[in-house]
């Protein structure tokens, strides 16, 4: 049976609103985990450079593995693979929470639960990898190349909702206990996993599948892409694994109290990123360095404001202004990694692209984490540097059409 025009429109509706629910479901999820893993780790005698290694461990098996999964849904298909990482996340968020439940009744010495808690982080890693490179492959299948920067924008818009969500809801839930909004945010990954189980369409798959090369890291035509993507991840990771410390230290809060305002201000942060995807990049008709370029400036003088900042008003602030300049930035390198390959090898694009977030977050929590431990205001003032860096490498490359 032949589909018409109007039900394979139908059915592109249907996949991307099942993208962009299971997008802001993870959204909720990684902000979550940003707005208690400080005051939680603290809580169950971490170090802050121990705590960092958590994120660390977790973000380098996700840059390991994702290209694999980017790869695996070339040939496997997306929707299989995308089930595979939400019910995984799913399972492991599990795990990962009832390690910080035995070592807050007191089962479990620093030392052991340091090393479980990274255990689990790991082997939930492995399979969560599988979710961003097959949504955001299976977005490019369905999006024409002048709707690409569009649909790109969308799935960050909608994991922006998720984030947005998670730190008010996560706040509230906080009250309770500062794991509650762990097991909260493993039900919404469920829900959207089952959403995605039967309502996603499968795609039709090529008679024929040629084989493609493997993509490289250093193919010329994604490695600036790939080398400005791990510098702007890595600049942001370092502010969101030492924001919760930075709070708690210098405005003298508990752990609960911390969860609650690093909650708020990430909300606020992704709201400002939301605003930017829905409402800027949407009139804009500009190339992907281009929203490279322009967001630098903006991160930086955020980072300027942390580290010289000292009341909650100003913390708050940057927070709001590094989320509109990560708005423009995450679209743009995403599209253009997206339009610099074939449409074969979106698949395996999508798993490069979404590696080069994992490797920033895997430098940029230990790296951030250590300079706190020298200086409250240094890895913000690292991250400037890194970022003035970023932005002069950015006027080297041309814009791909």
């Amino acid at each position: 049976m032949i589909k018409s025009d109007t039900d394979t429109d139908t059915d592109n509706v249907l996949a991307k609103r099942t993208l962009l629910l299971a997008a802001a479901a993870m959204g909720f999820a990684q902000t979550v985990l940003f707005a208690i893993l400080a005051p939680l780790g603290r809580e169950v005698g971490l170090v802050e450079v121990q705590i960092g290694a958590i994120i660390s461990s977790s973000s380098l098996t996700l840059f390991l593995v994702s290209p694999l999964w980017g790869r695996a849904s070339d040939v496997w298909g997306r929707r299989k693979i995308l089930l595979i990482g939400l019910f995984g996340y799913s399972v492991g968020t599990v795990m990962f929470a009832s390690v910080f439940q035995a070592a807050l009744l007191g089962y479990l010495v620093p030392v052991t639960a340091l090393v479980l808690l990274i255990l689990t982080r790991v082997a939930n890693a492995t399979v969560m990898a599988a979710v961003s490179p097959s949504a955001n492959a299976y977005m490019a299948d369905i999006t024409t190349i002048e709707n690409r920067i569009k649909g790109m924008g969308a799935i960050g818009a909608a994991g922006n909702i998720g984030a947005i969500l998670g730190p008010a809801i996560g706040g509230l839930l906080a009250s309770i206990s500062l794991l509650t909004p762990l097991y909260f945010s493993v039900f919404l990954t469920l829900a959207a996993a089952v959403l995605t189980l039967f309502a996603l369409p499968e795609l039709p798959k090529p008679t024929v599948i040629k084989k493609q090369p493997r993509l490289k890291y250093t193919d010329p035509r994604i490695f600036p892409l790939v080398f400005a993507g791990v510098l702007l991840f890595m600049g942001f990771a370092i502010v969101q694994q030492t924001i919760a410390f930075r709070f708690q230290d210098e405005l003298g809060l508990s752990g609960i109290e911390t969860a609650k305002i690093v909650g708020i201000s990430l909300m606020f942060s992704a709201a400002a990123a939301l605003f930017v995807q829905l409402l800027v990049i949407p009139r804009l008709s500009v190339r992907p360095f281009v929203l490279l370029r322009i967001s630098m400036p903006i991160m930086m003088i955020a980072f300027a404001m942390m580290a010289m900042g000292q009341t909650q008003n100003m913390y708050i602030l940057s927070m709001c202004i590094l989320g509109l300049g990560m708005g423009l930035a995450g679209p743009g390198f995403m599209a253009g990694a997206s339009i610099a390959v074939s449409s074969e090898e979106q698949g395996a694009v999508a798993g490069v692209a979404g590696s080069c977030p994992p490797l920033g977050f895997t430098v940029g929590p230990l790296l951030g984490t250590y300079l706190y431990s020298i200086d409250g205001s240094l890895p913000y003032w690292f991250a400037f540097s890194s970022y003035f860096i970023l932005f002069l490498f950015t006027l080297k490359f041309k814009d791909r059409k």
